[in-house]
């Protein structure tokens, strides 16, 4: 659905994204992580058609989002960090007005109905943007993105400003719609990424450092890969027990941390996951489990450890022109004409 190969971007003499290669399967939810200024809001720019690249390839269902840049467009649904609202309109006069901007060509109210229902905002489509609360400006700027059906949908830090609640109701929102679209989701809150990312890229100093699942980074970086469980039965047992799981290499008792419960500290052998055996053989037994938490790295233990890792620069010469002021010159005013259109 998503080819990204060689992308570089260049400002002048800083080189914002280096040799930038990735792609993305259709129906995937990717989460892209990076610190501030590390680059991920350009290759997102680039991949809407804000931004050109100084070179490399973007392309978007087999559309060049550079050299066919109106097919490219009608296959994305966009969410910037702030929503381009135009707030003394209702929300319904606002997702007609969007769909004309874009020139669909689906049945209008059906469509726009349709929309309604899957962000819930029905009950507030005749109501001024700039009387609604944060979350529902939110969900109408993902209305806009899904005006069109597009394929692939990009959302820039959609539940910034939020509350609780509201990240929840976002959040859940975003898995759903992830059954019917590719989305490329870009977000501060690493939780929120762990809970409805099947993958993750992360960037860093405009070169791309990882793009794995959290879990198979974790199982790449964490050297504890160890297990925690709290069980209520006869420590002696369920010591013998656990010793006898095939995949278990060591367990340790930690004995009472909570009233009628034992912990134990359980070591698997190299990459066995040994958790559903345990699970079975407990619950055979009925012994209730109380707790089987891993002691492997969180995604945002994995983003701390990654950013902070010394990155390898690709060679400058693979940038073609990198000493070509004139080249520059003429990429930056194409950016700032295409900004201003």
């Amino acid at each position: 659905m998503i080819e990204v190969s060689g992308l570089y971007k260049r400002y002048g003499n800083h080189v914002a994204v280096k040799n930038a290669s990735f792609s993305i399967k259709k129906g995937e939810i990717i989460g892209f992580l990076g610190p501030n200024g590390a680059g991920k809001s350009t290759i997102m720019n680039i991949l809407t058609g804000y931004l050109s690249a100084t070179q490399g390839t973007a392309t978007i269902d087999g559309f060049d989002i550079m050299d066919n840049p109106l097919e490219a467009k009608r296959r994305i649904g966009y969410l910037p960090e702030i929503p381009p609202l135009y707030t003394d309109m209702t929300v319904r006069e606002y997702l007609e007005f969007m769909y004309g901007l874009k020139k669909v060509k689906l049945p209008k109210k059906p469509h726009i109905d349709e929309i309604c229902k899957i962000v819930k905002i029905e009950d507030v489509q005749h109501r001024l943007i700039k009387n609604l609360s944060k979350g529902y400006r939110q969900r109408v700027g993902i209305a806009q993105a899904l005006v069109g059906n597009p394929d692939v949908l990009i959302l820039d830090e959609p539940t910034v400003g939020l509350d609780p609640k509201q990240i929840i109701e976002i959040r859940n929102l975003i898995a759903r719609l992830g059954k019917t679209h590719t989305v490329i989701l870009s977000s501060h809150i690493l939780s929120e990424i762990q809970a409805v990312c099947e993958r993750v890229i992360i960037i860093n100093r405009g070169v791309i450092i990882a793009d794995a699942t959290p879990e198979d980074l974790s199982a790449k970086l964490s050297e504890d890969k160890s297990l925690v469980l709290r069980v209520s039965g006869p420590e002696s047992e369920i010591l013998k027990t656990l010793q006898t799981i095939n995949g278990v290499a060591e367990v340790e008792s930690l004995g009472q941390r909570e009233s009628g419960t034992v912990d134990f500290h359980i070591t698997p052998k190299d990459t066995a996951d040994v958790r559903r055996e345990i699970f079975e053989r407990l619950s055979n037994r009925n012994w209730p489990i109380y707790m089987l938490t891993s002691n492997a790295l969180t995604l945002e233990q994995i983003f701390l450890r990654l950013t902070e890792m010394p990155v390898e620069e690709p060679e400058t010469d693979e940038l073609v022109g990198l000493d070509n002021q004139e080249d520059t010159e003429d990429s930056e005013k194409t950016d700032k004409k295409e900004s201003e259109e």
